[in-house]
């Protein structure tokens, strides 16, 4: 579930989606959109989802968010959701699994070996990197976690900044411009339907600093996705059983 059904998210979200019935290939998947682009291709908004399922009479839906971390986004999401009895699932991150994405696409990038058992040198590798995200300091803050996880693999400094507060980048990349560091990179924690482009142009136009491509359609996001809906599933079906187990209580106590 991206925000915008556009041009731009529409071939990641089919990737994603892809994987994702690869990985669980037992269940029925779809995208759908908080809000349609009004530029005619799109797909379902989550609203039209959740409104046909129940209309079918399938249970309600699980929405898991294209998200890293926390967004405003999640506010809407969790208003449609009342009610039907649809849930709505944690983010995606912190997680190893993003720590993986953001190291492979700064490796694709030149920033940084792809293996650190691998001895020989890059000499445009990043010796600091800016971990940019979306979501404000909530997300900056959360994007930490992954943060530490992704400095254990490149075995460099990495601070975290939100693409949408204004000097959050420029912050983060002089402070490990002051620590040390010489060749700062950017390296984005969006799979990116929720960043707009622009901010990420900008942000490294204006350090000056090279930038990973967001981690898009990376294997381990659709990965994550999957498991978080089981994750939820096994949840949903604990608390069903746990109900169950206390229904012959009530009807006892009603005679």
């Amino acid at each position: 579930m991206p925000a915008t059904a556009g041009p731009e998210s529409r071939p990641v979200v089919d990737e994603l989606l892809s994987i994702v019935r690869s990985e669980q290939s037992g269940v029925e998947t779809a995208a759908a959109y908080l809000a349609d682009d009004s530029a005619g291709e799109s797909g379902p908004t989550v609203a039209e989802l959740i409104a046909q399922a129940l209309e079918a009479g399938l249970p309600a839906p699980v929405v898991v968010p294209l998200l890293t971390g926390p967004h405003d986004f999640l506010t809407d999401l969790h208003a449609l959701a009342a009610g039907s009895g649809a849930t709505v699932t944690d983010v995606l991150g912190p997680h190893p699994l993003l720590a993986e994405a953001v190291h492979v696409r700064l490796s694709e990038a030149g920033l940084a070996r792809a293996d650190r058992a691998r001895l020989f040198a890059i000499a445009t590798a990043a010796d600091g990197v800016v971990l940019t995200t979306v979501g404000g300091e909530d997300a900056a803050a959360a994007a930490g976690i992954t943060g530490v996880l992704l400095a254990a693999r490149l075995a460099v400094p990495v601070v975290s900044a939100a693409l949408d507060v204004p000097g959050s980048v420029a912050a983060a990349v002089e402070h490990l411009r002051a620590t040390g560091s010489q060749r700062p990179a950017l390296a984005p924690l969006v799979i990116g339907p929720e960043a707009d482009p622009e901010l990420l142009a900008t942000a490294a136009e204006e350090t000056g600093c090279p930038s990973a491509a967001p981690l898009g359609a990376y294997p381990t996001v659709g990965q994550l996705v999957a498991s978080t809906y089981l994750s939820a599933l096994e949840v949903a079906l604990a608390q069903l059983e746990q109900a169950q187990e206390h229904e012959p209580e009530h009807e006892q106590a009603a005679e």
